[in-house]
């Protein structure tokens, strides 16, 4: 009898402490709730009361340039093209800011997708004439997946855009996409002869604002790579690069075969 009463006890406690976890867990679900509609709200503003000024600024710049051109010395033009330059970096910052902040809210929407013809359509997309006519370009073969039609376009635009950035300055201008198939998943690559980075700081690469070139010598907001990683985990997959300074880099993400 007085097991049956100790085993009732214990289950008395478990199931309070069960009510409290629940209840802490509502809590906390209240106030991911709250500080989702406080981020909506954050992005909403960013995207309309903070651009309308950038442009302002961008325009009026324009402007003293355009009309007021023969009234300015060398110097004077250099400030507004710099302001242009800078209110034209900033926009594209925040540009980058709703993208990444759209990627957690967005309905995911599972497609078979092949892999060849989305890259093959973006590397068209990405590279100017004279980058398609100066690359040396290998796009193998490479399986379906299911994925995101439109998120998995933006991994691949923003790879393939940094694969032609970094190799810009480099003697030898080649990229290889590919594909490896293994048991549970399907690694994809992009490598590059470009300008590298340096190993030991491969885990700011995924980072957000995370740059391992200054900026004077490739531009960028620092936002690009944090959204591969953030597409690649929704579709619960993972991320990671290989490179050396001054030959190269290999981008690879892998998604498993079925969601």
């Amino acid at each position: 009898m007085d097991e049956l009463d100790k085993s009732q006890k214990a289950m008395l406690y478990m199931v309070e402490d069960l009510n409290t976890i629940t209840s802490e867990l509502k809590n906390e679900r209240r106030k991911l709730k709250a500080a989702n509609h406080e981020l909506e709200a954050f992005t909403y503003s960013v995207s309309h009361d903070l651009r309308a000024p950038l442009r302002a600024i961008n325009g009026f710049s324009k402007f003293l340039l355009e009309d007021y051109t023969e009234k300015l010395d060398d110097e004077g033009k250099r400030f507004i093209s710099t302001i242009c330059e800078n209110a034209t970096k900033m926009d594209r910052l925040i540009t980058d800011l709703l993208n990444l902040s759209r990627i957690s809210k967005s309905e995911m929407r599972w497609t078979k997708i092949d892999m060849t013809t989305i890259v093959r359509s973006m590397f068209s997309e990405m590279a100017t004439k004279e980058e398609q006519n100066i690359f040396d370009v290998t796009i193998h073969k490479m399986p379906k997946v299911f994925c995101d039609f439109s998120l998995i376009k933006q991994v691949w635009q923003n790879l393939i855009g940094n694969a032609l950035k970094y190799s810009s300055k480099s003697a030898t201008k080649k990229i290889e996409i590919g594909a490896v198939e293994e048991e549970n998943e399907i690694t994809f690559f992009i490598q590059d002869e470009g300008a590298g980075f340096n190993q030991e700081y491969k885990h700011k690469l995924f980072g957000l604002f995370q740059r391992l070139h200054h900026e004077n010598e490739f531009e960028g907001t620092g936002v690009g790579q944090a959204i591969v990683q953030r597409i690649v985990a929704r579709h619960g997959g993972r991320v990671w690069a290989e490179g050396e300074i001054n030959k190269g880099a290999k981008f690879y993400f892998a998604l498993p075969y079925s969601r």
